[in-house]
């Protein structure tokens, strides 16, 4: 009786996980934009986090309609020079000699943040908009206000193609995309949850802090942030 009464109490754990995962499934695809919507302010910088199509365009386009002072390109891949991007960017090519920052170091979207809060201290930045995919905006938002609680953080999500043309549960790739990265959604926010609670972060306001310099030649070993 012991066994079965504590199997039962072990299948009632596990069907109340089940339903708050799912519960949280459907909460993050409501936070996901469907449209794209021009940012609600300026800010003092702008961030376009690399890893999908059309985020980098966006972003220039957002700089040179002046919503932000700079650019920080993070995450841009080892094999990608500034003369590459220049030439993905034709009609905004002398926004890159004098306005641009690339960073190379950033390999996920943890390190995007890490790198983005280097380049906001050097930069004196206090406001910041954000640039990546509607899926990966609520990730990056949590990782970017957990590295810079200070820093104020405005969205503007890139809508793909794909997300235009069919709902997301039409389309295998699409619902194990948006599954996959409610997945990582979820362990880093736990991640985020035990490092405060192990060793609660002390945030510099940066006088008299060495920063090393957001644009690296180190090559990562790795290909593209996400």
């Amino acid at each position: 009786m012991p066994l079965l009464r504590g199997a039962h109490v072990l299948l009632r754990v596990m069907a109340v996980a089940v339903v708050v995962v799912a519960g949280g499934f459907f909460w993050f695809l409501a936070q996901l934009e469907s449209d794209e919507a021009q940012p609600k302010s300026k800010a003092d910088g702008i961030v376009v986090l690399t890893g999908g199509s059309s985020r980098v365009s966006d972003a220039v386009e957002l700089l040179a309609n002046g919503y932000g002072k700079r650019l920080l390109i993070s995450g841009v891949h080892w094999s990608n020079g500034a003369g590459e991007i220049s030439r993905s960017l034709p009609d905004n090519r002398a926004w890159l000699a004098c306005c641009i920052d690339l960073d190379y170091s950033a390999v996920n979207t943890r390190s995007n943040a890490t790198e983005t809060r280097r380049w906001v201290q050097e930069r004196g930045f206090r406001s910041l908009i954000v640039v990546t995919s509607n899926y990966h905006m609520p990730r990056a938002l949590n990782e970017l206000s957990h590295t810079m609680p200070d820093t104020q953080l405005i969205p503007f999500a890139v809508i793909g193609e794909k997300w235009r043309d069919e709902p997301w549960w039409s389309s295998g790739a699409a619902a194990r995309l948006l599954l996959t990265e409610y997945a990582k959604f979820l362990v880093a926010g736990l991640r985020m949850h035990l490092d405060d609670w192990l060793d609660p972060p002390e945030f510099s306001s940066g006088d008299g802090v060495t920063q090393s310099p957001v644009v690296s030649s180190r090559k990562p070993a790795s290909g593209v942030a996400n």
